[in-house]
């Protein structure tokens, strides 16, 4: 079992070999990347910088963020601005789904930045989302990756109603460690959306959980026995990466080995979809997921 951390802000530690990413190439991604920028179209996939983009792009997949990029809360972990958010942009639906059709692809994540300065969180423009893109690009399947709307279940009802194939909520980190990497948000009302959301029709539910923040390997596999009791089939481990040194730092770069023994494990509980390593984001391989 590993030695239970207390995150300090001063602290790093050096990045292993094991983190190296290829740049992103082959003509299916240069075409995108031509499309992206010729109609200024926006991917979290390209603005965030994922490892992954151009393996993801290849094989028709990409993730679009709504409802602006600026975010209402401070989670020490992530690299978007906090701050007062721009007002809600009603034509956003629409522009989505044509990038969506732009580009040609054939699966779709959506998430979007915590709108607690709404009075419905953000969850109608996400409604409208979705059926803007099954509109205009009906054979698209469809992840939302969606935030936990101060588990409201008006809200989430409005995303149970347009049945997205995968509705995906991240717990982040384990339970004792939220506080920290998740200020604003609660261990236990996350649990609480996904529960919802599975009991209440949604046929694929997914989380995912940031290794290297100081949790130990006992905290990791509860939180996956956590996601098992209420029935969510998909979760993805990576390794955190701080984006800024204002961040919360890196305790510990999990190794190779380490990740196929939680990926092992995952199966063992019953999970449909195990995505475990350490370039593992949120929406790697979400095509996959969806069958």
């Amino acid at each position: 079992m590993s030695q239970v951390v207390t995150l300090e802000k001063n602290k790093s530690v050096s990045k292993p070999k094991w983190l190296k990413v290829k740049l992103p190439n082959g003509e299916k991604y240069k075409e995108l990347r031509n499309l992206v920028d010729k109609y200024e179209l926006h991917t979290i996939c390209s603005s965030g910088g994922c490892p992954n983009m151009g393996e993801c792009w290849t094989e028709g997949t990409a993730t679009f963020m709504i409802l602006g990029n600026i975010c209402t809360r401070s989670c020490g972990f992530c690299g978007v601005l906090t701050g007062r958010p721009d007002t809600v942009d009603w034509a956003e639906p629409e522009k989505v789904a044509r990038s969506i059709k732009i580009m040609g692809i054939k699966h779709a994540v959506i998430t979007s930045v915590d709108r607690d300065d709404l009075p419905d969180q953000g969850s109608i423009i996400w409604s409208e989302t979705v059926q803007a893109i099954r509109r205009m690009n009906p054979n698209t399947t469809l992840e939302t990756l969606i935030p936990d709307f101060q588990g409201n279940e008006k809200y989430l009802e409005r995303i149970i109603d347009v049945s997205p194939e995968v509705v995906s909520h991240n717990i982040e980190t384990v339970r004792r460690l939220t506080s920290q990497v998740r200020i604003q948000a609660k261990y236990d009302r996350s649990i609480q959306v996904l529960k919802y959301l599975k009991s209440n029709g949604i046929k694929r539910t997914k989380s995912g959980i940031m290794l290297g923040l100081g949790e130990n390997e006992f905290e990791i596999i509860e939180s996956m026995k956590d996601l098992r009791k209420i029935d969510v089939d998909i979760i993805t481990l990576g390794q955190y990466l701080q984006p800024t040194k204002n961040h919360l730092p890196v305790v510990e770069f999990i190794n190779p080995e380490k990740f196929k023994k939680y990926e092992n494990i995952g199966y063992e509980m019953g999970f449909r979809h195990v995505e475990s390593g350490a370039l593992v984001r949120s929406s790697y391989k979400a095509h996959k997921h969806v069958n």
